[in-house]
Order: C-alpha cells, then structure tokens, then sequence
C-alpha cells in the first residue's frame, strides 16, 4: 500500500527517569533564567516550595491560583504578575491546569517555560492552549506555547491519588486513542500512540493498587508522555470536542469526563475507523476497543457516568447542541441525533455495544 502523510516533530527537550528533577537548576541555567516564576495550584504549594528553595535566588516568587480550564480573569492577573516581577520565565509544578496557565502566559509574552509535571495529563508536550470566558471554552495551537524543557520524575506522581491516577491515566488514554483516527494521523504517531495505550493499561491497574510501585508509576508517566507527544502532533476528533464541551461549559472535571465519555466516543467512531479500533483493542488486549476502554475503568473504580460528575438531565440537549457547532473532524459524520444518543449512552453508563 503506498502511503501519504506529513509528520513534523515538535520542538522539546525530555528529560525522564527516577530523581531527575535534581537536574532543573542546570536546565533552568541552560536556557539562561534568572527570575523565573513557579507555578501551581493552591494544593500544591508545598510542592512548589520545594522546587522553589531547589531554584534559590533563580526564583522570585510563587502564582499558586492555577485552576482547571484556565478562567480568562485568571490568565489576565497572571500576565499582569509576569510584567509587574519583570519574570523571565516560567516552571511549572502540576497537571494540566498549571500547564495551561503557562500556555496563556506565554501566549501574550513569549515566555519559556520548563514544566514539571505529576500526573498524566500529557499537557506539557503540545502546542494547545485552552481559555475560558463565561460559558465557553477557547483553544487553539501555537509552537511558541510549548514548554522548551520537560522532566518527567516518576517518583513525584507517588502522592497522586489512586482515583486522580486512574482518571489521568484516563486521559492520556483518549490522547491516543483520538491520534489513530486523526484527519492528520502518521505511521509515527500511530506507532506511539497504540504504545501509550498498551503502557497505561497495564500499568494503570498497578498504580491503583499500590500507588508507590515505582515501576508502574514509570510505566504509566510514559504513556503518559507519549499521550502529550500524539495530542500535540495531530489533530484530534470528536470525544475532545465533547469534553471541551462539557467541562468549559458544565464545569465538570476535566480528567473524569475524558474518562466517562471516551468508550462511547469510541463506539460511535467504531465503524469508521476500523484500523484504528483494532490498534486499540490490541494495546488493550482486548476483542472489542470501546467495551475494553469500558472494563478497563471498571477495573480501575472510576466513574462511568456523567451523572455522578454532576451533570443534570436537561443539560444533555444543550450539551448535543454546542457539541454540533464548529465541530472537529471526525472519521464518522457528526450527528445533533448521534450525538444526542451518545451523551445519554455517557450520562447513564450503559455498556457500549460491540
């Protein structure tokens, strides 16, 4: 079969492995930083201390506000902070919120950051950034938005709950799950991608069980990493679009509904992407993609229902509605009535056909 496609790398420097975060003051003096700013969340402060005393003199000081889905208010009193401590750069300790908030500021200043992530967020290896006004969530792609430096220490993720673990690990999953089916998928990416979904399957369990099984917190973060690496690369499909959706506009937990949604997402692309839910079912070990993705989060304890994430029965139209509007490519023709089935299928957890 002759192939076509286009593959770019994204420019980033990975650094991976148990007690690699000793290594940023030299990463930090690498890029030439001199006042740079740690970011987090207010539940990670102790964290950031941390990585703030490890910095000396390099750090001027905290923004520990990160928040899920990055609120424009936020983003804008975060640059504001950046100009007024005439910050150099950035380091960010966390997940996706705190990636994303490094994202807005750098969108604006053009600031490099080096991100420390603890969960399986996948965030820190994109080019994506996400803005929320009001009701709705904004993204879009700029390379200068990318992190110049990652590591990745398993041994920082050990404290994640099992249930955030599970759910991460979630989503990193519908990462690569969307990248087989993109309009701009590669065998590259493919390769990486079906890789991901074998790591976290079967480490994920591992890590619910025990969570300082530092071989399977390995095992998941890279997964996890190659999740970040295919979300960047290629663009991605409809169960994004519906999580977007959902969390931007229902404030639901950005990491659990990934989680619920993605088996169903998967069923209604079932039968147009064959190759691809064979690739999934592979890595999963598994006949059928969306029943594994299922019984995977059985296993896990997660939740499979946007019910118990707080969604409310009458938000489901409107829900089906937004999701319709400037829809993302999609293998299989989105649907207001696909789409609408899709939701209830989520909403009640029902078991995905095969």
């Amino acid at each position: 079969m002759t192939m076509n496609f286009v593959y770019q790398a994204l420019p980033a420097r990975v650094i991976f492995g148990l007690g690699k975060l000793e290594k940023l003051p030299g990463e930090v003096d690498l890029l030439g930083l001199k006042r740079v700013l740690v970011l987090c969340t207010p539940y990670q402060r102790d964290e950031a201390d941390r990585i703030a005393a490890m910095l000396g003199e390099r750090a001027i000081g905290i923004f520990d506000q990160a928040t899920m889905h990055v609120p424009i208010e936020l983003a804008q009193r975060a640059r504001a902070h950046v100009i007024e401590h005439r910050v150099d750069g950035l380091v960010t300790v966390g997940g996706g919120s705190t990636t994303g908030l490094a994202k807005a500021i750098a969108l604006t200043s053009g600031l490099p950051t080096v991100a420390i992530p603890t969960t399986y967020a996948g965030s820190e290896m994109t080019p994506i950034w996400g803005l929320t006004e009001g009701e709705n969530k904004t993204t879009g792609r700029d390379l200068k938005i990318i992190p110049r430096t990652v590591i990745y220490d398993p041994s920082l993720t050990v404290t994640m709950p099992a249930m955030l673990s599970a759910t991460s690990g979630m989503n990193a999953i519908a990462h690569c799950v969307e990248a087989l089916y993109a309009e701009n998928a590669n065998p590259i990416m493919s390769l990486m991608a079906e890789e991901g979904i074998r790591a976290l399957a079967t480490s994920l369990p591992k890590v619910v069980k025990n969570g300082g099984d530092l071989e399977a917190r390995s095992e998941a973060l890279y997964g996890a990493w190659l999740g970040g690496c295919v979300l960047g690369a290629v663009g991605m499909a409809l169960h994004h679009k519906l999580c977007h959706v959902l969390g931007g506009t229902f404030n639901l937990p950005h990491a659990e509904v990934h989680t619920v949604v993605l088996p169903h997402a998967v069923a209604y692309n079932a039968q147009a992407a064959p190759v691809a839910m064979r690739a999934i079912a592979r890595a999963l070990g598994r006949d059928d993609a969306a029943q594994g993705l299922y019984d995977l989060e059985v296993t896990l304890g997660t939740p499979i229902t946007l019910a118990a994430l707080g969604m409310q029965p009458p938000d489901l139209d409107r829900a089906a509605d937004l999701a319709i509007k400037s829809p993302y490519y999609n293998p299989r023709p989105i649907t207001r009535a696909g789409i609408r089935a899709l939701l209830d299928d989520a909403f009640s957890g029902r078991r995905p056909n095969p």
